[in-house]
């Protein structure tokens, strides 16, 4: 998946169906599910003192903000296909790195925002520090990002390879 300046993200045909089946459901049965919980902690009486009532109403707010992003996200959505195997460096990519020239001291992780994100492999922001320092460059290329104190970390990109879920 990649974010471009005019606002448009790049899915993997895969990816826009997940999020548009997690839309379908947040949309339809979870409203009418957190309804349900939202009426019955309702009528446990006062709703200054109910927990229930404000979980509900809390869990709502979120499951709202989530249906505004994901339509968000998919009315500016382009399906295309996975990134090319390569060697260079895009979002979609499983990256290995080794900082400071050291090959022991690496990093692996997926270049990807965070509708990508997975619990099998770390997930970099294309925006990040990192993912914008290594973004274009190909394997066995050196590439710089600013740290959060101002300075600049140097890595070297091992490896690039396609994503798959």
């Amino acid at each position: 998946m990649t974010q471009t300046s005019d606002n448009v993200t790049w899915l993997t045909q895969e990816a826009y169906d997940k999020l548009k089946k997690e839309l379908e459901y947040l949309s339809g049965p979870a409203r009418t599910e957190i309804a349900a919980k939202i009426a019955a902690a309702r009528e446990e009486g006062d709703l200054r003192e109910n927990g229930g009532y404000h979980a509900a109403k809390e869990e709502q707010g979120k499951q709202e903000l989530r249906v505004r992003q994901l339509t968000q996200l998919l009315e500016h959505a382009r399906v295309g296909e996975a990134p090319a195997d390569d060697g260079v460096v895009e979002p979609g990519m499983v990256v290995t790195i080794a900082f400071d020239g050291d090959e022991d001291d690496t990093l692996t992780f997926l270049l990807a925002s965070r509708e990508y994100a997975s619990a099998d492999i770390e997930t970099y922001s294309p925006q990040s520090p990192l993912g914008t320092g290594v973004n274009g460059k190909r394997v066995g290329e050196d590439a710089q990002y600013e740290l959060p104190n101002g300075k600049f970390a140097s890595v070297k990109i091992i490896a690039a390879k396609p994503y798959s879920a």
